[in-house]
């Protein structure tokens, strides 16, 4: 059972010879349930009610009777009393939601007589006799209870409780309400008056910490004859702007508004006991002063109205007392120029794009040498910030022709622009996406750059991501749009470099709509070529194929020391073979043998009379299915490339002939050959070392090269085979790494003899090209590939 105060106990005590404790109880219950819409009935009020049932003034009389009470005589406790002064002042009705959910209003009203002063507090139920009186108003109010209050006691009216209105000459003692309206410009500080004023300005409300709790402002900017000046509503008071709906040109009345002196200037705040009336009163029309851009000073509270011509990211900051802050800049531009605009903190979460009209109210322009345009305005927590607000048509139609420029280049444009730095925009769809990379600057610090290629009908530009902006989330295809991007002038083409000042946003509808689909841009920048078409110092090539052979990552040594990694791999389709080296990040692609992959963009060069393809940092390998690969099967591929030859019509030169023949002999007992890390050249066992002619080094631990001689026949004739690493490590069936490892365990390299003794009678069908020997004045085939073994 919850605890029961010690007030209640004491209301029982009134009726414990009428009633037992528990059904006291019981009937309290009842009662809360019966008056549970009442919002202002606690559980006090509930006990008196149960009392009230059993004991009357006329049986049992519990206080003196009077027709009214003087505030003086006022005690808390005193209950069903009545009131009689004059109305000082009559707030705003206040809504609130009750601890159980229901919602509810108040009001103040501070009655006086000759006495002294007292709160009354108006309820839901009582708000409608508010209808009836006015400051300076002569009432009774009847049926009140005393309570102690925040500030001191004060008095409740109740469901019963009732008011009349008086002839104030017959009460020709109480004080007399003053009403007399304060010009704003004769207001001082630290007193208490009424105003009546033009709103010039209603900003948002902003929050605020209140020890923990967030708190409410805003502050309304009144106009009249004589001045203006600022009204602050705080907390709950907010809500009256909503409640009486008020706007920009609203005559209102503030009464008991308390006036405050901060910083040399006299302020008004809106007090608990005060009221805002709105209505029809004598003040000077709203006029809006626009201050026109290229008319910029140094001056506080102006209004302004453009274009915004830029958007900068927001960026996030810490305070010396540990707090974060926001700032964001943004410019803004009507038909005599351009200015920058900073907002901070809740301001940079306005919803504000490029070709937006923005209008600030209670802005303050002050000198900026870095601005570029030698001011910039600063918004304040007072500020106001209307996006698209309704104009006039003409200076709609004026501030439209001021940005027509602000609209997106054309990709194929950009190489018009003949300096560097110069600040477009671009929509395009990203066609080639590149992994980040980091790297060190000269103070130090770590960077990232990520290059991406985007193009739109066009025309394809390259850009460099920076930073932060190098880890925006984006894949192939998507649309993109790119503001404030700076030109970077190449050899041959305009670049885009993006950094903190640059935003990457999405598209609208219309510029994704202008778009060509990805399928179509890549038809338009990239010229699709057969392998048998590559020519040495092609460009913005692209050509699909099949992945027929895949060698080892070899790593090696750059001119400036640092390590790099290559791998080679064989691309075939129904034309012909390339060769393709993969170089660093792209060397560890996860390919595999008969795959279908697409190549786009590049390096195609000449090495030894033959076509090779370079896959650096800006080419893109991806792998495609077979329905889009258009290329046919691995199969057909080695058939038509592959073209089979009889032993005796092998010629010097021939490239990728299968040969099928009977391994009838080995040539050399030795598999694994020792060889310099450094340069791949041979070394020598000398002095207990392996030592490098080439380099001049002692070598600790060379790398093993596996080489496999074999002489081949068929019913034409026979001819000598060597097998090297991959193709050796085929047709031994066996790796490298294993061989050394028979070798460690057996202490013998003959121990491999046999093993490939085994080959011996063997059938075997292998991909070769043929070369003279001119050691042995004989043709020679190097195997590439072993396609079948059997007996």
């Amino acid at each position: 059972m919850r605890e029961i105060s010690q007030e209640i106990k004491d209301e029982y005590g009134k009726i414990k010879d009428k009633i037992s404790y528990e059904e006291f109880l019981k009937k309290m219950e009842e009662y809360k349930e019966e008056n549970a819409d009442v919002s202002f009935i606690d559980d006090i009020s509930i006990a008196q009610m149960v009392v009230g049932n059993y004991i009357t003034e006329k049986n049992e009389p519990t206080e003196e009777v009077k027709d009214f009470w003087k505030v003086a005589d006022l005690e808390t406790g005193t209950q069903h009393i009545n009131l009689l002064g004059r109305v000082m002042s009559i707030s705003n009705v206040k809504k609130f939601t009750s601890k159980k959910g229901r919602e509810g209003k108040l009001a103040n009203l501070i009655l006086a007589d000759e006495t002294g002063r007292i709160r009354v507090v108006f309820w839901t139920e009582n708000i409608k006799l508010l209808d009836k009186i006015q400051e300076g108003d002569v009432v009774q109010i009847n049926d009140v209870e005393v309570k102690q209050g925040f500030r001191e006691d004060e008095t409740h009216l109740n469901l019963h409780s009732s008011l009349e209105k008086l002839d104030p000459k017959e009460y020709p003692d109480l004080p007399p309400y003053n009403d007399k309206i304060t010009p704003l410009n004769e207001v001082k500080g630290d007193e208490e008056v009424n105003v009546v004023g033009r709103i010039t300005r209603v900003p948002r409300i902003r929050t605020f910490d209140r020890n923990g709790r967030d708190g409410k402002v805003a502050s309304l900017e009144l106009q009249d004859k004589s001045g203006t000046m600022q009204l602050t509503l705080w907390n709950k008071d907010t809500q009256i702007i909503e409640d009486l709906e008020l706007a920009e040109g609203d005559a209102i009345k503030v009464v008991g508004a308390q006036s405050r002196v901060r910083n040399g200037e006299v302020s008004l705040n809106h007090s608990w006991i005060g009221r805002i009336v709105k209505g029809d009163f004598e003040v000077p029309e709203y006029q809006e002063n626009i201050l026109k851009i290229g008319d910029a000073h140094e001056i506080r509270n102006v209004t302004l109205l453009g274009l915004v011509s830029k958007v900068y990211d927001t960026i996030t900051f810490e305070r010396d007392d540990g707090t974060t802050g926001k700032v964001k800049s943004l410019e803004l531009e009507d038909d005599t120029g351009p200015i920058r605009v900073t907002l901070w903190n809740d301001d940079t979460d306005l919803d504000v794009k490029k070709m937006d009209l923005l209008k600030i109210i209670g802005g303050n322009i002050e000198f900026d040498d870095y601005s570029g345009t030698n001011y910039r305005v600063n918004t304040n927590w007072n500020s106001k910030l209307i996006v698209n607000p309704p104009i006039d048509n003409d200076l709609k139609v004026l501030l439209n022709e001021v940005g027509k420029y602000l609209k997106p280049v054309k990709i194929g444009d950009l190489n018009n622009i003949e300096e560097d730095g110069e600040e477009v925009d671009v929509v395009g769809r990203v066609v080639n996406l590149y992994e980040p990379n980091e790297f060190q600057r000269d103070d130090g610090s770590m960077g990232m750059v990520r290059t991406i290629e985007i193009a739109d009908d066009t025309g394809m530009v390259r850009v460099s991501l920076w930073d932060n902006k190098a880890e925006h989330p984006m894949k192939e295809g998507d649309a993109i749009k790119i503001e404030n991007a700076r030109s970077r002038l190449g050899d041959y083409q305009v670049d885009l470099s993006v950094g903190r000042t640059s935003r990457m946003v999405a598209p609208s509808e219309e510029e994704i709509k202008a778009l060509p689909s990805l399928k179509d841009v890549e038809s338009m920048i990239y010229q699709t070529k057969k392998i048998q078409e590559l020519a040495e110092g092609d460009r913005d090539v692209s050509l699909s194929g099949r992945i027929l052979s895949i060698g080892e990552p070899t790593q090696f040594t750059k001119s400036d020391g640092s390590s790099g990694l290559v791998r080679s791999i064989e691309i075939a389709d129904e034309s012909g073979v390339v060769r393709a080296s993969l170089w660093d990040d792209q060397a560890n692609a996860p390919l595999k043998e008969g795959e279908a992959i697409k190549i786009e963009n590049p390096r195609v060069t000449l090495r030894n009379d033959n076509i090779e393809l370079s896959v650096g940092r800006t080419t893109l390998i991806n792998k495609i299915s077979d329905e889009e690969a258009s290329v046919p099967s691995l199969e057909e591929i080695e058939g038509k490339l592959y073209p089979s030859k009889k032993i005796e019509d092998i010629e010097e030169g021939d490239q990728n002939i299968k040969v099928t023949g009977e391994v009838v002999d080995i040539r050399g007992n030795k598999i694994l050959f020792e060889m310099c890390p450094n340069c791949n050249k041979r070394v020598n066992w000398v002095d207990n070392a392996y030592i490098c002619d080439i380099c001049g080094e002692e070598i600790k631990k060379p790398n093993m090269l596996m080489i496999i001689g074999l002489l081949l026949e068929d019913d034409t004739g026979t001819i000598s085979i060597t097998f090297f690493r991959k193709a050796a490590e085929e047709v031994l069936g066996m790796t490298t790494s294993e061989a050394e490892e028979i070798i460690a365990t057996t202490g013998d390299e003959g121990s491999l003899e046999e093993k490939v003794g085994d080959l011996v009678g063997q059938q075997i069908t292998v991909i070769a090209d043929a070369s003279f020997d001119e050691y042995n004045e004989e043709v020679r085939l190097n195997a590439r590939k072993t396609l079948d073994i059997k007996l």
